[in-house]
């Protein structure tokens, strides 16, 4: 004979498991890189995963005080909207335009699968990410836009030819790597001049 009632607490694990059934998902979700040996396109799962990694790696770069950890916690969850929105060619002004209201909407679903406490935090560290006012979303935004300028590099451009990018584009980004690590911002500014001497990004 089934039971009539749940109680709360099976019903919070349950809401628990239903989101970790569902942020599987990203793994699917197929980004415009490739992998640093060229082998194949990255999904986002593992983006995020990267770039989780390298808040650890570098934060000796970020400022200083910053909470390390709620960066790799925002570095986590920023991208699981793409899990319904897809992910957004940064240098495609159209998909940029739609991208705001895309995100906003799955942020709401994905999100709420969660119970209310936790369900809160995340979307808080989500929209925290996407203001960055913060010293802490400021430096994983500068995370987030440093990993593809590094991985394009190292692929002889990656997807900047193959989607006709220019370099005045990519210093655009490397502008919001340079308000969240100045350091790692000049170094990302370095790639690219190299990558334009090397002839593997267009002027």
């Amino acid at each position: 004979m089934s039971r009539v009632t749940i109680s709360p607490e099976e019903d919070r694990l349950n809401a628990q498991i239903a989101f970790a059934i569902e942020i599987d998902k990203l793994k699917r979700i197929i980004r415009r890189n490739h992998l640093i040996d060229g082998s194949r396109r990255e999904n986002t799962a593992e983006h995020s995963w990267h770039v989780g990694m390298l808040a650890m790696i570098f934060g000796e770069h970020a400022p200083p005080g910053t909470d390390l950890q709620r960066v790799v916690a925002m570095l986590l969850v920023h991208d699981l909207v793409e899990i319904d929105a897809g992910d957004t060619f940064i240098y495609d002004p159209v998909e940029v335009a739609a991208q705001a209201e895309a995100e906003r909407a799955a942020a709401d679903r994905i999100f709420g699968l969660l119970p209310a406490d936790q369900s809160a935090w995340m979307r808080e560290l989500w929209d925290e990410f996407e203001a960055m006012r913060t010293p802490e979303a400021k430096f994983a935004k500068a995370l987030d836009r440093f990993s593809p300028i590094l991985a394009n590099h190292l692929t002889e451009g990656g997807t900047w030819p193959l989607f006709k990018v220019k370099a005045a584009q990519v210093k655009e980004k490397v502008r919001i790597i340079q308000e969240g690590s100045p350091s790692l911002g000049a170094y990302a500014l370095e790639l690219v001049e190299l990558s334009v001497a090397k002839g593997h990004l267009a002027e």
